[in-house]
């Protein structure tokens, strides 16, 4: 009866003890005769990063860092659950990208196989990441849980890179967001971020014509206020329309791409080509047509300049100015565009190569 009495006790200590807030961790394990039991512990776990932030380009290998440790120091070693997840910088839904209990692990959607717990030191949950694509922007967050205790920390991954505005061929405001989409992943880019537009502004982007971000909102970058851009009394900033309808409302877009994985140069024969022949000549020199985002990487990343207009991938006609000097357009470095001339017109031509390409 006395040991009955006993027994009662402990557990109601043991429920009020769950039942109060603290900074106490429980772990069960079964006892060879099926038995669980509840051990007790003033050790804590604790989580954090080495840095809020990581900044890279597509292709780049990355270590967003995460660490574990326990507080006092653990005497035997143990193996919590670590998970790391992903949010995408235009918002929506945290999607499971890892999950790993020791040296076991396991990864998913399109981060399967790209992705590995580094564990170089005990405690060591930083995640490595190979071959970053450009979607890859967002903030990643890591959680450890072991028993009862689950604590966790985030590291947001920026992509350097170049935003840039474009257009649909029959001119401005013809896009709609799905639309906008499928034209910035044609021109080798994705539809920039405001946090990616506002560094852009800061760097001296200034353009007066509203784009869809990744976001859904409709936005454009202004340095120098004017009339018809706002007016010329509102101060320089990112002006923006909010979030409009994905179908119905029509805008252009700004797109991002990052660092080429290949090269872009300027290809001229003897004489100038319409774009058949230019696509023609590019193809017998072991190349492509370039894009849009891969001349404008180049400009940005590769220090690109080049006098002379030619043709793009979409049909358009453009040049990269990192030295602005005469007969060479505006007086700030950018790349000048000609539109959309008829196909037959007469350009040169800007071709890419890839990395095995050059090789």
């Amino acid at each position: 009866m006395m040991i009955c009495c006993i027994q009662a006790l402990l557990l109601l200590g043991a429920q009020l003890a769950l039942s109060i807030p603290n900074n106490f961790f429980y772990h069960d394990f079964r006892k060879g005769n099926g038995n669980t039991e509840i051990h007790f512990s003033g050790v804590k776990l604790h989580v954090d990063s080495a840095q809020p932030a990581v900044f890279a380009a597509t292709g780049d290998n990355v270590t967003l860092p995460c660490r574990f440790w326990y507080e006092p120091e653990l005497t035997s070693p143990r193996e919590p659950r670590v998970k790391w997840s992903w949010q995408p910088a235009a918002g929506g839904h945290e999607t499971d990208m890892l999950v790993a209990i020791g040296s076991r692990s396991r990864s998913f959607g399109e981060f399967r196989g790209r992705v590995q717990i580094r564990q170089d030191f005990p405690g060591d949950a930083a995640l490595v990441m190979t071959n970053l694509m450009l979607n890859d922007t967002g903030r990643y967050h890591c959680e450890v849980v072991d028993g009862l205790e689950d604590k966790s920390t985030s590291v947001y991954l920026e992509l350097r890179g170049v935003v840039f505005p474009y257009q649909h061929p029959r001119g401005h405001y013809h896009l709609s967001f799905l639309a906008a989409q499928e034209a910035c992943e044609q021109q080798a880019s994705t539809l920039a971020t405001f946090s990616q537009l506002f560094q852009s502004w800061k760097e001296g982007l200034n353009w007066c014509n509203a784009g869809w971000l990744a976001d859904g909102t409709v936005q454009y970058p202004m340095t120098q206020p004017r009339v018809p851009c706002g007016g010329d009394g509102l101060a320089p900033g990112v002006r923006s329309y909010g979030r409009r309808h994905l179908q119905l409302h029509r805008y252009d877009v700004f797109c991002f791409s990052s660092t080429l994985q290949g090269k872009v140069y300027y290809l001229q024969p003897s004489h100038t080509m319409n774009l058949t022949e230019a696509q023609q000549a590019c193809q017998e020199d072991g190349a492509q047509v370039a894009k849009v985002g891969q001349l404008y990487a180049a400009w940005k990343l590769s220090v690109l300049d080049h006098c002379d207009a030619g043709w793009l991938a979409d049909g358009s006609v453009r040049y990269p100015i990192t030295r602005p000097r005469r007969n060479c357009g505006p007086s700030e470095p950018g790349v000048r565009s000609f539109g959309f001339p008829p196909p037959q017109h007469k350009h040169g031509v800007y071709c890419y190569k890839s990395g095995d390409e050059l090789m």
